[in-house]
């Protein structure tokens, strides 16, 4: 019970990752003051208040990212904050409503929607930080996103790590929109942390998989969940893969190790999504599974990335076929894809 006594904050707290991190943070006894955008609504309470401690040691706060100030009363009297809350899309399923002939409001909408919240969301938060005496260091989950896109090869003998920045103008300019918000926003949070002098460490996860918490799908899992609805292809894609779990553990580990300093990539694996069809393949052969890829190019090669200084904060990855069933059968279990058999 390393956190008994201790009081941490964690924003966006429905989410994904930051559901596990509320879970992990109950268990080694935290007092968790989460926010949401709105604790009335039962998708973003009702998983929460289920864990184990959370009668006792939960307290649910609405906040907003873009209204400043609205995350004072939830970071009041922390020690910790893990910022966790910022939108994310890969892509506009429906570009065509957006009637953007010049693409001006489709550029809007992704200024609007994933830009501005990620970038001045992320400065809210820490503003309120820099306001809180007690808080000793913010925790932020940023993305590898935030790493990797920066127009130099990834080919499988090149090892990403830590020192490489992602380049917001190469990003624009593929259209990389989300990409472009995790690296603006955490540019941003450096440039603020440093200013104000206070104890920041990002974590940079890769595509996060593994146990649904929250009751909607969110997109990392939706990857997943596509592939085994019918799917005649599979995207020409490589992404690195990380177990949700080993994430919200990171986040912990980077709170609690006082030497932990900097950012901290997470990533696996990183597999085409050639092999998470071959890997699905194996753990349910009776599935339907796409068994051609979406376009006639070369595949997207994968690369490496550097592990030496996740292990630093204890991270033993749990392996990709491991996430990727347990990202399976728990979309059964939510109803969000078929009985799907499995032969494990």
């Amino acid at each position: 019970m390393s956190g008994a006594g201790k009081t941490v904050c964690v924003t966006g707290a429905s989410g994904y990752i930051a559901s596990w991190l509320v879970k992990f943070l109950l268990q080694r006894g935290y007092t968790v003051k989460a926010s949401v955008r709105d604790p009335n609504n039962p998708k973003k309470r009702d998983h929460l208040l289920k864990l184990d401690g959370a009668k006792e040691r939960l307290h649910l706060f609405k906040a907003e990212l873009l209204e400043d100030g609205s995350f004072d009363a939830a970071i009041d009297g922390c020690e910790g904050v893990f910022h966790t809350a910022s939108p994310f899309y890969h892509a506009v399923t429906d570009p065509q409503k957006f009637f953007c002939i010049d693409g001006q409001a489709l550029l809007s909408w992704f200024q609007a929607e994933l830009i501005d919240p990620a970038v001045k969301g992320t400065l809210n938060v820490l503003g309120s930080c820099a306001k809180t005496s007690s808080v000793k260091r913010v925790v932020l989950t940023s993305s590898i996103a935030a790493v990797a896109y920066n127009g130099k090869p990834r080919t499988p003998e090149v090892v990403v790590d830590e020192s490489w920045f992602s380049d917001p103008d190469f990003c624009k300019e593929a259209k990389m929109w989300y990409v472009v918000s995790k690296t603006l926003a955490e540019d941003a949070a450096w440039k603020f942390a440093k200013e104000k002098g206070f104890d920041m460490v990002t974590i940079n996860p890769a595509m996060v998989i593994g146990p649904l918490l929250q009751p909607v799908l969110n997109t990392s899992a939706e990857a997943i969940a596509n592939l085994l609805k019918g799917s005649q292809t599979y995207a020409n894609a490589s992404f690195g893969w990380v177990n949700v779990k080993d994430v919200a553990y990171a986040h912990i580990q980077a709170f609690e190790i006082p030497s932990a300093t900097g950012r901290y990539c997470l990533v696996e694996r990183v597999a085409h999504y050639s092999q998470v069809v071959e890997i699905l393949r194996k753990l349910y052969p009776s599935s339907q599974l796409p068994d051609k890829c979406a376009d006639d190019k070369p595949f997207v090669p994968i690369y490496q990335v550097s592990k030496e200084k996740a292990k630093s904060l204890g991270i033993d990855y749990i392996p990709i076929e491991q996430s990727i069933q347990e990202t399976v059968e728990s979309l059964k279990e939510k109803n969000f894809i078929g009985a799907t058999s499995s032969n494990m």
